[in-house]
């Protein structure tokens, strides 16, 4: 586990009544998904593959929808590719084994999306009712996913369709807009949860330009005229009308974000990891008509060597993702390793050892591993977060943690790795304060995304 999902872990398995208080305070955007999360803990058991196990499953059916999407507009080739090459996209790999509601998010707009698709073919009251309670499930479990709604929009409206469609879709689009909205409203009261995210990284941006140079190509490349008019034209409605439904999707709800950053930063991939959708689906009908394009040129007896550099091809485009796709099977791939946190205190702390987080947000490394500082006493900690309705729960003020500190000899402190930014709160001052000038460090260990020290009075370790 690493934190976000320790977050997951220890809400889920709060009372019912104790996750709904929470969401007053904190968290309320995932509140949906804690409380499916909680009812699945019930039936499942409290285990990493109960945790995940929803994600793996939502983005299999993910990879499905991409390729009836891709099937119904354009081919089963596209639909076929789309699929696979969703499934191999780092970013889909890596959110497709996190306990978190995104890939879950992603699902529900795969579905949408194709809803959307078939509502356009065949408008009913049946069918937009059906996308836009698919959009509302989405924006529940996270209030970002109705980000694909002017994507949607933006679709239709490059489609040129009667303006019939363009109302059905527009009260779909309301009615949904309307059914977050407190959501939406709840969760801003609680935005300073956030106020970590930065500006993207200039390796962020390299990916957002990169992502959407390749689905820019893509889509020049499949709706590019065919040698042979007569059979472009036969397939060109169909990729026309994916090219119009994913380059959207794609650009959209991230340009969005990036937009909304320039007041709050609030971009972070896993909040438009539905994006990849659209990658995915652009990708599978580029090499369709690239498909398409090297049997016209080859002769009769050439098909079954086309093959054969279709499949080297897609060999090589998967062993060349071997490496990262093996990388993110590691607890390397996280921020932080909450497991092998929790097991360096085992191996430092005794009975008479208090433990401090720093900063007290870090607390949530110790509470999904509860039985490992078990005996430990948490020294700033005033209130626990269920009592708290918190994540963290709340700590004394300043000069009571300078007096509980001073009233143990060995402290087991966790902290982030060195580098990190120091929190100015005089709560977070007074804890290093003591530490510098009354202790000494007797033993410090380096786990990933954070460190574990073992402080002393000084001839005490």
């Amino acid at each position: 586990m690493w934190r976000d999902e320790s977050v997951t872990y220890q809400v889920a398995h709060r009372s019912l009544s104790e996750i709904w208080h929470l969401l007053g305070n904190a968290d309320a955007v995932h509140g949906l998904y804690y409380f499916f999360m909680h009812a699945l803990f019930a039936v499942g058991g409290d285990s990493l593959v109960t945790l995940r196990l929803p994600s793996v499953l939502a983005t299999s059916v993910s990879a499905f929808l991409v390729a009836s999407t891709g099937s119904r507009l354009v081919g089963p080739r596209t639909g076929l590719i789309g699929g696979l090459a969703f499934a191999l996209l780092p970013t889909v790999q890596m959110y497709a084994q996190e306990g978190r509601s995104y890939a879950m998010v992603c699902t529900l707009i795969a579905l949408s999306t194709f809803l959307l698709v078939g509502a356009v073919d065949n408008s009913s009251r049946r069918r937009w009712t059906a996308y836009a309670l698919t959009v509302v499930a989405a924006g529940w479990l996270h209030e970002f996913a109705v980000l694909a709604l002017p994507a949607h929009g933006l679709t239709l409206y490059l489609a040129r369709l009667p303006r019939a469609l363009m109302r059905s879709w527009a009260v779909a689009a309301g009615l949904s807009v309307a059914a977050v909205a407190p959501l939406a409203l709840r969760s801003t009261d609680q935005s300073g949860q956030v106020s970590w995210i930065g500006w993207p990284h200039p390796g962020e941006w390299l990916v957002i330009a990169a992502v959407t140079l390749v689905g820019v190509l893509c889509a020049g490349y499949a709706t590019k005229p065919a040698a042979e008019p007569a059979t472009d034209t036969r397939a060109r409605a169909g990729v026309l009308r994916l090219v119009r439904l994913t380059l959207p999707l794609l650009i959209t709800p991230t340009a969005t974000l990036l937009l909304a950053s320039l007041h709050d930063p609030m971009y972070l991939d896993r909040y438009v990891l539905y994006s990849q959708l659209a990658l995915a689906l652009l990708i599978g009908v580029a090499v369709d008509r690239l498909w398409d394009a090297a049997g016209r040129t080859a002769r009769p007896a050439a098909s079954r060597s086309r093959a054969v550099v279709f499949g080297i091809a897609a060999a090589g485009a998967a062993a060349a993702l071997l490496p990262v796709t093996l990388q993110m099977r590691t607890p390397d791939s996280r921020k932080d390793n909450v497991t092998a946190i929790a097991a360096q205190v085992q191996t430092m702390a005794s009975d008479d050892t208090g433990v401090l987080f720093m900063p007290s947000r870090r607390r949530e490394w110790a509470l999904s591993h509860p039985d490992d500082f078990r005996g430990l006493t948490d020294l700033a900690l005033q209130r626990g977060p269920r009592a708290d309705n918190t994540l963290e729960g709340t700590e004394f003020s300043a000069d009571r943690i300078r007096v509980r500190l001073r009233a143990f000899d060995r402290i087991v402190a966790l902290t982030d790795p060195p580098g990190q930014p120091e929190d100015a709160f005089p709560e977070e001052a007074v804890k290093r304060d003591v530490l510098r000038q009354e202790f000494v460090v007797c033993r410090r260990v380096q786990a990933k995304g954070g460190q574990v020290t073992l402080y002393a009075r000084p001839g005490r370790c």
